[in-house]
């Protein structure tokens, strides 16, 4: 079952550095979760500002992300995956900055404004542009550069990247949040939290020059040449390495067939569908608010703080698990359950809440729905998104289904604060509805993508073409 069982060394080196693109998404869309408060208070409620405004700084990210997501396409095709990867690492640099300094050039520390919240808002974006790319072209690079048999771990792994990203930003945060009196943490402490992001953006910049571009995008630029000597390197096998590039120049990807629709509109649906059905089932409101959830249910200062740590070991834990069944029992199966166990927990919260019975039992049903969600849709959604597409239009759809996945988002987490003065923790319940409508869209729609050779699912498109 060992992942080194189909592939050398050389192909998890490829693959660990480009899942750093995940370690960086988990750890950019966490970071504000332990700041979020420090800088509400700072430049929100120090400009009388109410909950909305305060909503849309914590989420402001997924505008780039956004953006990222709807471009990424286009210019991973024109330039690259390799390349524009690179472009998302010194994103992720130039936010980290920003971010912790957002005074630097135009305005003095301590004197908060609008436009000094407006910056704020603006290097955040820069660093949810580059979270778009990655979480588009990473899953799509992995995908391209690894066989049938065990593309789903490798895709997946870069899914407990992101979950390991956002353990690291956890604990990150509660070692700052402990080591100092809470003024200090809203003085100083949050700036340093989101310069910590410098490290693994630098590393990711650098180590994305020892890789190379992926066979399928060479063969789009008519190098056929470079994309066997990188076959070869990657299969131990050169006949099968030579099978795999006559088939990625039999498919579609040569036909200049490169129109999104020209598959139909069923499988746009599907893959786009699927990647906002991952927002629609609550998973950032945590993520992102996670010490804020938990005061609510008790919890107070650095006890927040662990709580959310423990979250962080939860995703990391229940992601890993996945990399054991995404290639045995196949993507469907896996959705099915995290939908339903995802429905029963939220639920669970919501009908507590309502009780007002909140402590062990509340935060139990919590972390219940966030092992199911992360050993689910949390590993499964990018792997299958990455490959439910024909080849020839793989970047264009990855790209809108990206883009739609973050505007759910947004919406989501923009949401939350309002919802959750109004309703408390009921509002789980909006979550868990959701996640029952996924529970049927998944069985009787989604189709098994396991065992599949790319250009194998292409031709079922072809079979099942909507015009």
């Amino acid at each position: 079952m060992g992942i080194t069982r189909n592939f050398n060394p050389y192909i998890i080196f490829v693959v660990s550095i480009v899942s750093l693109a995940g370690l960086l998404f988990g750890y950019d869309t966490a970071v504000i979760s332990g700041a979020e408060q420090s800088v509400q208070k700072y430049l929100v409620d120090s400009l009388n500002l109410g909950s909305f405004i305060h909503g849309f700084t914590v989420s402001s990210a997924l505008i780039g992300c956004i953006i990222g997501g709807a471009i990424s396409g286009l210019f991973a095709d024109l330039i690259g995956r390799k390349k524009i990867l690179i472009v998302a690492a010194i994103l992720f640099t130039l936010s980290a900055i920003g971010s912790a300094y957002p005074e630097a050039i135009f305005f003095t520390k301590d004197e908060p404004s609008l436009p000094l919240l407006v910056m704020f808002n603006i290097y955040r974006i820069i660093g949810g542009v580059g979270v778009g790319i990655g979480s588009a072209i990473a899953p799509v690079y992995i995908g391209e550069m690894t066989p049938r048999s065990s593309r789903g771990k490798f895709v997946a792994l870069y899914s407990v990247a992101i979950g390991l990203g956002t353990l690291i930003v956890y604990i990150v945060n509660l070692v700052i949040a402990s080591s100092s009196p809470e003024s200090w943490l809203d003085d100083i402490g949050w700036r340093y939290m989101f310069a910590s992001e410098l490290v693994p953006a630098l590393l990711f910049f650098i180590f994305l020059f020892f890789v190379p571009e992926t066979p399928r995008h060479l063969v789009m630029k008519n190098n056929s040449n470079k994309a066997e000597y990188v076959l070869k390197q990657i299969f131990s096998n050169s006949k099968e390495a030579l099978n795999t590039l006559k088939d990625i120049k039999e498919s579609s990807i040569g036909i200049k067939r490169d129109k999104l629709f020209a598959y139909g509109k069923f499988v746009i649906f599907l893959g786009v569908a699927i990647a906002i059905f991952q927002q629609l089932l609550g998973i950032n409101i945590i993520m992102y608010y996670a010490p804020r959830v938990f005061e609510t249910m008790g919890a107070e200062g650095v006890a927040s703080f662990f709580q959310t740590v423990i979250v962080g070991v939860i995703n990391v834990v229940f992601m890993s698990l996945s990399l054991l069944f995404i290639d045995k029992s196949g993507r469907k199966p896996l959705l099915i359950w995290g939908s339903t166990i995802c429905a029963i927990s939220l639920l669970l919260v919501a009908t507590l809440s309502y009780m007002d019975i909140y402590g062990l039992t509340t935060l139990i049903g919590i972390l219940v729905f966030i092992a199911a969600f992360q050993m689910t849709w949390g590993s499964v959604t990018w792997p299958l998104v990455s490959e439910i597409f024909p080849n020839s239009i793989r970047g264009k759809a990855v790209s809108l289904a990206t883009g739609l996945h973050w505007t759910a988002n947004l919406t989501v987490s923009t949401t939350f604060p309002y919802l959750n003065n109004l309703m408390g923790s009921v509002s789980f319940a909006i979550y868990g509805i959701f996640s029952i409508i996924s529970l049927f869209f998944i069985w009787k729609l989604v189709p098994e993508a396991k065992g599949q050779t790319l250009e194998s699912l292409e031709s079922l498109w072809n079979k099942r073409r909507v015009l």
